[in-house]
């Protein structure tokens, strides 16, 4: 009897739910869900966790995946209407990674999968929009070579941001075209003030060392991706091509079928790369489970400025308050918002951007949450003013977020006592026994960010998470200072205190996996300027070195120099109210070990019924 591998979804009816995630992987069976609920959501299908666990015991695909794969895609070109390699009308698809359990940004992800130089001119054609066919094909060349091809993402961001450079070389001097503007931005690379001078008069040019050196320092921040000209971008992709070929060997692949296949297998092989493993083994996921693969129509929020990419909870991740929370970016693409490049609008915004897109992000966040009977992280892309949802799963959240929305949900009814306080694992109640700053210090801070996840930390500045892994080892405190975090970074994020990111919002990588392991995280502190190959960063005149110590304060976002005084954690209601269901369900006594006064005032405190052991003698 033949296995049957995938399955599809699409057309208002699909043939998973979210029962089936031990097979369907947690992303899968979830827009399969979704698009039962009649939840607008791109049409695809599911390539099972059964046919990876069977791809890892041949070395290759299982028999009959091929054939099934194609079938589905036939379907997939009748619902959608477009096909797959045609140059007038293509199919383009996005190959995405899901599990059993959520883990965030550990597997990789492929969009804008079946670009080539023929289809990237129909789609120029078919949008009437130029500029947006080849920003995507240049989006998909730098994916395709990092996520299939293992080409360093370091090779293709340092293209973009001496493109960036070049930009505000020309914004500064109208004389320049676009060649002299690159030329002349490889030649200040690394100059020093003095240097700089003297080679801007070798161009015929004039202006200040320092304030040119801070500009091309600040243009990777200040000129966005939506800045870049269809001129750049197309000299983005023929660059982009050039690097692909340098480290791979070969040509960028033209056949659509061909990136299909290669994506595929590239998916299926993430599941065992290292910061898979080390994600797995930090949080006890079995090994072999496997994962599934994704194939879904594109739908894009980088169509222009009607069109929008965001992240979404349905209560806020970090308080637990019953407020959806969410940040979203204009004319961009979702890993844009994830990896936290740049830093999002908060998705209140919205209301004066789309308001009518915001009015049914708002609808079909509730109608979800009350589906789901648990607060959701959700994907969502804005095409051309239309909605679509590429992602539901239970949210990540903090302790403090995990007590609250439980006790909330039991107020309004719905779940009962018993499930609220199975939600709320031991480890999340152990999270909120954590210190935080003492209210009465008074040192001003010498930055701020956003608040991702509270608790205060301590620690030595370090810039590289292996090195971070190491200090930690070595039984060192540390706090890990990026510009932004990636999933690569898993090892050294585990190790340390604390992490702050000069880049991102709330729903960017480094908060999500905080927020996870109960870590106090601070990102898009904006005023950092992040040197890595001097190992500092500077901020307000202060220039904070690696070894220097700094604590950190997630509840608020505060940076302060130095280490700061804490205070032990407050108790607030619903956590008392949670420990208090608990007593009534409960079987067992339970008595504390004391040896101080102190220690058997805490224990009454955290609700001991008395002292079982009491030494004496120190």
């Amino acid at each position: 009897m033949k296995v049957k591998y995938v399955y599809f979804f699409g057309g208002g009816k699909a043939e998973g739910n979210k029962e089936l995630k031990n097979l369907l992987g947690g992303k899968g069976a979830n827009l399969h869900e979704m698009t039962n609920l009649g939840i607008p959501v791109p049409p695809g299908f599911t390539i099972s966790t059964q046919a990876c666990i069977e791809y890892f015991k041949r070395n290759e695909f299982p028999e009959g995946l091929r054939e099934q794969v194609l079938e589905n895609l036939k379907k997939l070109e009748e619902v959608s209407g477009k096909k797959f390699g045609d140059p007038t009308n293509p199919l383009l698809v996005s190959v995405r990674s899901g599990a059993r359990i959520s883990m965030p940004g550990m597997m990789d992800t492929v969009l804008n999968l079946g670009l080539n130089e023929q289809t990237v001119q129909g789609l120029a054609k078919l949008t009437n929009d130029e500029r947006f066919a080849y920003d995507s094909f240049r989006r998909f060349i730098q994916m395709f070579g990092d996520v299939v091809m293992g080409v360093p993402k370091s090779a293709f961001e340092e293209r973009l941001e001496l493109y960036k450079k070049a930009v505000a070389l020309m914004e500064m001097f109208k004389e320049l075209d676009l060649d002299k503007a690159i030329e002349l931005a490889e030649e200040l690379e690394d100059k020093a003030p003095g240097e700089i001078e003297k080679i801007l008069s070798k161009y015929g040019l004039s202006g200040k060392g320092k304030e040119i050196a801070a500009i091309l320092e600040n243009a990777p921040k200040t000129v966005q991706d939506v800045d870049l000209s269809v001129d750049i971008l197309k000299r983005l992709t023929k660059d982009f091509k050039e690097i692909f070929k340098k480290y791979t060997g070969r040509e960028f692949p033209e056949d659509p079928y061909e990136q299909l296949w290669m994506a595929i297998e590239a998916v299926f092989k993430s599941w065992n790369n290292p910061r898979a493993i080390e994600y797995r083994k930090i949080n006890r996921i079995p090994d072999d489970w496997g994962t599934a693969v994704n194939v879904q129509m594109m739908v894009f929020g980088n169509m222009g400025f009607d069109s929008a990419t965001g992240v979404a909870f349905t209560r806020n991740p970090s308080t637990g308050e019953k407020k959806v929370y969410g940040e979203y970016l204009l004319n961009a693409q979702g890993e844009d918002v994830v990896a936290g490049i740049r830093t999002p609008k908060p998705l209140e915004e919205l209301s004066k951007d789309m308001p009518e897109a915001h009015k049914q992000l708002i609808d079909t966040f509730e109608k979800l949450e009350k589906h789901y009977r648990d607060m959701l992280d959700l994907e969502f892309t804005i095409e051309k003013g239309k909605v679509y949802l590429l992602q539901a799963r239970v949210g990540k959240r903090t302790a403090k977020a995990a007590v609250k929305i439980a006790v909330d949900m039991v107020k309004e009814g719905m779940i009962d006592v018993e499930e609220a306080l199975m939600r709320v694992d031991p480890k999340q109640v152990e999270q909120l026994l954590h210190p935080m700053i003492d209210p009465s210090y008074k040192a001003d801070p010498i930055a701020r960010g956003l608040p991702a996840s509270p608790g205060a930390a301590s620690g030595k500045v370090v810039f590289d998470a292996e090195e971070a892994a190491q200090y930690a080892e070595r039984g060192e405190k540390v706090i890990l200072v990026r510009h932004e975090t990636s999933p690569d970074d898993i090892k050294g994020m585990a190790k340390s205190k604390g992490i702050l990111t000069s880049r991102g919002g709330m729903t960017s990588h480094a908060a999500v996996v905080a927020r996870g392991m109960g870590k106090p995280c601070i990102v898009g502190a904006e005023d950092i300027i992040v040197d890595y190959d001097k190992e500092e960063f500077r901020v307000k005149g202060k220039v904070v070195k690696k070894g220097d110590v700094i604590t950190i304060d997630g509840a608020t976002g505060n940076v302060f120099l130095g280490e700061v005084p804490t205070v032990p954690p407050s108790f607030f209601p619903e956590f008392e109210e949670l420990l208090k269901w608990a007593d009534d369900i409960r079987w067992i006594g339970v008595r504390a070990n004391a040896d101080t006064p102190q220690d058997a005032r805490r224990a009454r405190q955290f609700g001991a019924e008395g002292i079982g052991l009491a030494r004496t003698e120190h």
